[in-house]
């Protein structure tokens, strides 16, 4: 089984919500855990909230992209936007690091999204802007003997 599904939408705070539980909806064909669906509702909703405060400072109205894949045991989840990007990822990566304290953000979206997922990968979008890659697997070795 292959699945995806992409959505865009305004770069708006109540946004937020929509994304997180649209990515929850469709993987429910993977038959997932209450805590894997709220793990990966977690890591979306921190994703979606860096892009919406982070990629476009000045307020303007762009767009936020999100695309789910699901395959056989799998839940791959990718959030972009073509913001200002992220001058230094590696900074970006480190608990408690944030470019806006004034805001009393905590600097800790990445290191959530890390311990949510079993994969997190933060890459620069050409020509700006951030791609965040996040997979999540639902179905392990004890799903498949079940199975059987």
């Amino acid at each position: 089984m292959k699945n995806q599904m992409t959505v865009i939408f305004d770069a708006v705070s109540e946004n937020e919500a929509f994304a997180r539980n649209t990515v929850a909806a469709f993987c429910v064909a993977l038959d997932p855990t209450v805590d894997q669906i709220n793990d990966i509702k977690t890591a979306v909703s921190e994703a979606v909230t860096n892009s919406i405060v982070h990629a476009y400072p000045s307020g303007e109205n762009n767009k936020i992209t999100v695309v789910t894949t699901i395959d056989d045991e799998s839940v791959h989840i990718v959030v972009s936007d073509e913001g200002i990007g992220i001058d230094n990822i590696e900074n970006a990566m480190q608990p408690f690091y944030t470019t806006k304290p004034e805001q009393e953000r905590s600097g800790m979206g990445f290191t959530v999204m890390e311990s949510f997922m079993d994969e997190l990968k933060v890459e620069p979008n050409t020509p700006n802007g951030t791609v965040v890659s996040m997979t999540k697997t639902i179905r392990g070795a004890d799903w498949k003997k079940k199975k059987r």
